[in-house]
């Protein structure tokens, strides 16, 4: 009796050892996906605190919790699955899927890199502010939190099909273990972050209002660093969406056998790394970066190019075809 029981126990002990070890190897995993994701989640960052803008203090988290819960949604119940079949069923599927994802990401970065160059009015919103008068409060803000989730989708796409490619020689479980494990962790921080950067200047706000001499001036550095602040956030974002975009493509093509322009990149990289010796890993990385980077606007604009000469007129093409056939089907 007493030695089945002792069995019992070792193979229990043995059976946590595996989970413990198989929870270190999925941490371990996502841990190298979320930093490769890491230019998207800094932009998601970026993008998200404009969506609680221009409402009461006191609605600013509540929207930024509708938001997170969003996030998750699209992460684990919808893109997670999707990620697990696309493995499944078309595995060759996901490097042409990255690499168009990094092309969207490309486009996006050239496109607010345009916009500071040539600024241009902006036309997010059609409809002009009568369409904002007739909305009342909670209309408003269901409509910010809409875009806001539809937004993530995109960029949350992104991160799950980073972290899946990832993974790809993991087993089933650990690929969906691993993709939880991101999702849920990329959702805290980033919306973490979030919370902290919406409510910084009402904290420098209620800092300064105390009057203490060493605590109400961190208060006004606040209030007044935190538009500078997410300036250079967004700026910070913009490039991430550059480099990460590119680097996605670069390492896409090299999987199919276009290796010149990777290879070059990283000649030029440990040359550069070269000329300090203490700081080679630095440098390597930074010239990396930014030569990803680079590559990476050139395709945003080509994307550009493309969109505004190819795709819009094939689209209003497409719409006068069908135009005249709608009121000849009334008629009927």
């Amino acid at each position: 009796m007493s030695s089945g029981l002792f069995a019992l126990l070792d193979d229990i002990a043995g059976l946590a050892k595996v989970a413990a070890a198989a929870l270190d190897d999925a941490a371990t995993q996502a841990t190298k996906a979320g930093a490769k994701a890491a230019g998207i989640v800094i932009d998601d960052a970026a993008v998200t605190p404009r969506y609680a803008v221009g409402f009461a203090a006191e609605r600013e988290l509540p929207i930024i919790w509708k938001i997170a819960l969003g996030s998750l949604k699209n992460k684990l119940l919808f893109l997670l699955p999707a990620a697990l079949v696309l493995s499944f069923i078309a595995p060759w599927a996901i490097t042409p899927l990255l690499m168009a994802g990094g092309a969207y990401l490309c486009f996006e970065g050239f496109e607010k890199v345009y916009e500071l160059v040539v600024p241009h009015a902006h036309t997010d919103e059609p409809a002009g502010t009568g369409t904002t008068a007739i909305l009342d409060a909670t209309q408003l803000e269901q409509q910010k939190i809409s875009g806001a989730i539809k937004t993530d989708f995109i960029l949350s796409a992104e991160i799950m099909a980073i972290t899946l490619a990832t993974v790809t020689t993991s087993s089933y479980w650990m690929q969906a273990l691993v993709l939880a494990v991101v999702g849920l962790g990329m959702t805290m921080l980033v919306y973490g972050a979030v919370a902290l950067i919406v409510k910084a200047d009402d904290a420098g706000a209620a800092l300064a209002r105390k009057g203490r001499p060493f605590i109400a001036p961190i208060g006004r550095g606040l209030v007044l660093g935190m538009p500078h602040f997410l300036k250079a956030l967004s700026a910070v974002g913009t490039a991430a969406m550059l480099w990460v975009g590119g680097g996605i493509i670069i390492h896409g093509l090299a999987g199919y056998g276009l290796t010149g322009i990777e290879h070059a990149i990283h000649g030029v990289a440990v040359a550069v790394g070269q000329v300090l010796p203490t700081l080679s890993s630095l440098l390597e990385w930074l010239t990396t970066a930014g030569a990803s980077a680079v590559f990476g606007l050139i395709v945003g604009g080509l994307c550009l190019v493309g969109m505004h000469f190819i795709v819009e007129p094939l689209l209003k093409a497409w719409r006068r075809t069908k135009a005249p056939g709608v009121p000849e089907r009334q008629g009927h």
